[in-house]
């Protein structure tokens, strides 16, 4: 089976068909090429280290490879390093004309196990995307199609099935993957081919949304995050469609956390901004806050992130008659105090960051294995930054243990990059072991 492409430079490598050795070829050739005749020090050793993230290309360098791939400079001032690559994507646009056209898409990229496994849409692009979330009105659907009329009733039992598929216990939920793309394949079917009256493509509509959503959140269990992107950019086309504002503010804090996650919190800070503005129930606007405060603690604006903290605190206690949307029902005290605690951790202070997350691990329900997991590397973390290196190899161990049982690949990930802080302790008892342990994981 080929190798699955990890970085955009590969990518970009690949679609022209060329080698870490071409590529230094012609960084060298655009550089003799130069009105003052410059050299490059580029050879594959380089290329390849830009690859796997062990090194980040100097500006002279970047300006050099942009020529090779014929990018203009304007792109290297518009966007950061490796964003500017070609070969980059773009979410679909959102209206009843792109809803179908992004479930395809997405479909696609979650059955494609090979290709640029790297990639997530760039901050720009989510900025974008949310921006015209919030300034469209979606287009009346349509109210009869070529095909098979679609009634209440088959309607009911697909709503009723994956309701049930999503309510299974997490350690299930790996196993259920298939069903649930089976059942978005055919919502895609019935709304391209069949014929609904208005309600009921709404309601197609709104299954669509929650069903790519969760496939999303399986992408992104398994470290796929470009299958993840497009299953939740086709999630939140068919929100838009079916009016459901909520939804889709809930699908744009999904991106937002996928962006945190993988380090990019300011492309997380502008779609948890616009989302804030479109819904009002308080659990929602608690979760938003709270995540954005991951944001801002992670680009180290601390009054930015100690006022959506306040604010997400003071949401989570306010009172509503209405039930929580159901893609933050499960918003509790527990992730406030963990989350709360990780902001802290990010801000450098540990002490009161780990009487936050031994606040939330006591209050997190038995049924949360996968937030659980997540919860655990916190608390590792928070123990090895105040040298409680005994009880983080203790912890780090559960977490592991925990990840790899309900097959969630990126919270066995996030346990690994804790690897590089175990170095300096290997004299301690158990800590080699684990280190072991995570390199043949």
């Amino acid at each position: 089976m080929d190798d699955q492409i990890r970085h955009p430079l590969a990518y970009a490598r690949a679609l022209r068909g060329w080698s870490q050795t071409d590529l230094a070829a012609r960084i060298h050739h655009a550089a003799r090429n130069r009105p003052e005749g410059l050299r490059s020090g580029t050879d594959k050793a380089a290329v390849s280290k830009w690859e796997n993230g062990r090194k980040t290309p100097s500006i002279e360098s970047q300006l050099l490879m942009a020529e090779a791939f014929d990018v203009p400079t304007g792109d290297l001032e518009a966007f950061e390093w490796p964003h500017w690559l070609p070969g980059q994507d773009q979410p679909a646009p959102l209206g009843s004309a792109f809803t179908v056209h992004a479930l395809r898409d997405a479909q696609r990229a979650a059955m494609d196990h090979r290709r640029r496994t790297f990639m997530t849409f760039s901050a720009l692009a989510l900025a974008g995307l949310s921006a015209q979330w919030a300034a469209l009105e979606p287009d009346r659907l349509t109210t009869a199609m070529n095909g098979k009329h679609v009634d209440d009733e088959l309607v009911d039992w697909m709503e009723d099935t994956s309701a049930k598929l999503t309510a299974l216990p997490t350690e299930q939920r790996q196993h259920t993957a298939k069903l649930m793309d089976a059942q978005l394949e055919t919502v895609a079917d019935l709304l391209e081919q069949g014929r609904y009256s208005e309600p009921i493509g709404r309601r197609l509509h709104l299954l669509a949304a929650s069903l790519a959503g969760t496939c999303g959140w399986h992408r992104f269990d398994q470290g796929r995050h470009y299958a993840a992107g497009k299953l939740w950019n086709a999630a939140l086309s068919n929100a838009h469609a079916a009016r459901d504002r909520d939804l889709g503010a809930g699908i744009l804090s999904d991106f937002a956390y996928q962006s945190i996650w993988l380090a990019q919190p300011d492309a997380a800070v502008e779609p948890l901004s616009q989302a804030l503005v479109h819904t009002r129930h308080p659990t929602a606007r608690s979760l938003l806050h709270l995540r954005r405060a991951r944001a801002h603690a992670a680009l180290g604006a601390a009054a930015d992130c100690h006022r959506d903290l306040a604010a997400a605190e003071a949401a989570l206690l306010t009172d509503s008659p209405d039930p929580a949307p159901g893609w933050c029902r499960w918003m509790s005290t527990a992730d406030l105090a963990v989350d709360s605690g990780q902001c802290l951790l990010d801000l450098g202070r540990t002490n009161e960051a780990q009487v936050r997350i031994n606040q939330g691990m006591s209050l997190l329900p038995r049924s949360r294995d996968k937030t659980r997991g997540i919860f655990l590397t916190y608390e590792a973390r928070s123990l090895l930054q105040a040298r409680e290196v005994e009880q983080a190899v203790t912890v780090a161990n559960q977490s592991l243990d925990l990840a790899t049982r309900i097959g969630a690949e990126r919270c066995v990930t996030l346990v690994r990059e804790l690897a590089p802080a175990f170095k300096p302790y290997r004299q301690v008892d158990g800590v080699l072991d684990l280190m072991d342990r995570l390199k043949s994981g």
